[in-house]
C-alpha cells in the first residue's frame, strides 16, 4: 500500500469507527468520572473488537483507529491507546505464560494496562531512570542462577506521571538492574498491581484520564516477570515508543480534524460584518492554513506508520517527525479554531474547550517535542556518518 493513500476499505472502516465512537462510545465516556479509569468504556472497546486489533494489526491500522476515535471521542481513543501502550511489551516480548494470562484480558477490557517509564527525575531522559532492581539473595537458592546472575530482585523507588495509575491491573515497569550502565542497564518487568510493596496515588492533572504516581517498597520480581532479557529493557521501551509515537500523531490529527470541521461549519454560518465569517479573507486564509497543516500532519503520520510496518531502517526518525509535527500542528489548529469561535469556545462543555484541554499533553508525553527534535537530529547525523563511511 502506498504510504500516502488509503484503500477504499480503509476509508470506509474509518467512517464506521467515527460513527461507533459517536453513537456507542461517547455516551459511555460522558458517564465516566474525570481522572478515573472508565472500565465500561474499556469493556465496550473490547466488545467492538477494537482492543484485540492492538495485537493483530500494524502501525497503519493503529493510526487509523486512533485518528478516527479521536475525531469523535477522545476519551475512547485514549483508553484504547493506553491499553496498547501498556500491553504491547507483553505482546512483543512476554513469555508464553505472560501472554496467555494477560493479553486475552486486555483484549476484552477486563484488565487495565499501564506503561511505567517516567520518574520524578527521569521524564524525557528515559535512560537516566533510577528505580532500582536490587538482587534478592546471594546463592542459587536465594536468588542467583547457576551462572551467578540474579533471578530475583526487589524494586525500590518511584514512578511518576503514569497514565492509568494507580488503577491499572498490571504495569510494564522499567527498572535499573545495572548501575552506571545508562540505557544498557535497564530491565523491563511485568508487575501485577497487587504485588506486595506496590502502592500508588492519583495526581490532579489537566487530563480526563487517570495519571498517577507509583511507589515501590522492595517489590519482589523474578525472572518470570521479565519482559525480554535482563539489562535490555531499554530496547523494549524504545520499540514500543517507535510504534506508538506515530499513533500519538494520529490522535493529534483526529483532534485537529475535529477542530477544523467545527470551524468550517461555524464560519460558514456565523453572521458578521454584513456577511458570513467565511467571507472575510483573513478568516478564510486561517481556515485554509488549518486544513493545510492538518493534511500535512496526516500524511507524515501515515508515512511513518507505513515505514514501521515495512521494517524500514529509519523508523525512529520518521516516528519522531510524525509525533512532533502532528502534535504541534494540532495545538495550532485547536488554538486557531478557538480564536475563530470566540468566547463560546471557552464555555465548559464546548467541543473546543474540551479539545483545548486535551491537545496540550501530547506535546509532552512519550517524549516531549524537544526530545523528538533531538532524535531527528541524531538520526540525521548518523545517516550522514554512514554515507561518509561507504
Amino acid at each position: 500500500m502506498p504510504a500516502f493513500s488509503l484503500e477504499p476499505a480503509q476509508t470506509a472502516w474509518c467512517a464506521e469507527l467515527r460513527a461507533l465512537a459517536a453513537e456507542r462510545l461517547r455516551p459511555l465516556a460522558e458517564k465516566g468520572e474525570p481522572g478515573r479509569v472508565n472500565r465500561p468504556l474499556v469493556a465496550e472497546l473490547g466488545r467492538l473488537g477494537l482492543l484485540p486489533r492492538l495485537f493483530t494489526s500494524g502501525a497503519v491500522d493503529l493510526c487509523l483507529m486512533r485518528e478516527s476515535l479521536a475525531h469523535a471521542c477522545t476519551e475512547a481513543e485514549t483508553a484504547l491507546a493506553l491499553q496498547g501502550l501498556g500491553a504491547h511489551p507483553v505482546h512483543a516480548h512476554g513469555t508464553p505464560a505472560q501472554r496467555r494470562h494477560w493479553l486475552p484480558r486486555v483484549a476484552d477490557g477486563a484488565a487495565i494496562a499501564a506503561f511505567a517509564l517516567s520518574e520524578p527525575g527521569a521524564g524525557s531522559d528515559a535512560a537516566a531512570l533510577s528505580l532500582a532492581a536490587e538482587p534478592d539473595g546471594r546463592d542459587a537458592k536465594d536468588g542467583l542462577d547457576g551462572q551467578g546472575r540474579p533471578n530475583r530482585w526487589r524494586l525500590t523507588g518511584e514512578k511518576c506521571w503514569i497514565s492509568n495509575a494507580p488503577e491499572a491491573d498490571f504495569y510494564t515497569v522499567f527498572a535499573r538492574t545495572t548501575t552506571g550502565a545508562g540505557a544498557r542497564g535497564v530491565t523491563a518487568f511485568l508487575v501485577p498491581a497487587d504485588r506486595p510493596g506496590l502502592t500508588g496515588s492519583a495526581l490532579d492533572m489537566l487530563s480526563p484520564h487517570p495519571v498517577g504516581a507509583l511507589r515501590f517498597d522492595a517489590v519482589p520480581v523474578t525472572m518470570d516477570d521479565v519482559l525480554g532479557e535482563p539489562d535490555r529493557g531499554f530496547r523494549v521501551a524504545m520499540g514500543t515508543l517507535n510504534l506508538f509515537r506515530p499513533s500519538v500523531g494520529a490522535f493529534a490529527v483526529g483532534m485537529a480534524q475535529a477542530a477544523l470541521d467545527a470551524t468550517l461549519a461555524h464560519t460558514a454560518q456565523r453572521d458578521a460584518f454584513g456577511g458570513k465569517l467565511s467571507d472575510l479573507q483573513a478568516v478564510a486564509h486561517q481556515v485554509a492554513e488549518m486544513a493545510l497543516r492538518t493534511e500535512a500532519a496526516r500524511l507524515m503520520v501515515h508515512a511513518a506508520a507505513a515505514a514501521y510496518d515495512s521494517g524500514a531502517t529509519d523508523v525512529p526518525k520518521r516516528a519522531a517527525m510524525a509525533k512532533l509535527f502532528a502534535t504541534e500542528t494540532a495545538q495550532y489548529v485547536v488554538d486557531t479554531a478557538a480564536q475563530l469561535h470566540g468566547a463560546r469556545a471557552l464555555q465548559r462543555g464546548h467541543l473546543l474547550e474540551h479539545l483545548y484541554r486535551e491537545v496540550r499533553a501530547p506535546r509532552i508525553y512519550e517524549g516531549a517535542s524537544e526530545v523528538q527534535r533531538g532524535i531527528i537530529a541524531r538520526e540525521l547525523y548518523a545517516e550522514l556518518a554512514d554515507l561518509e563511511a561507504r
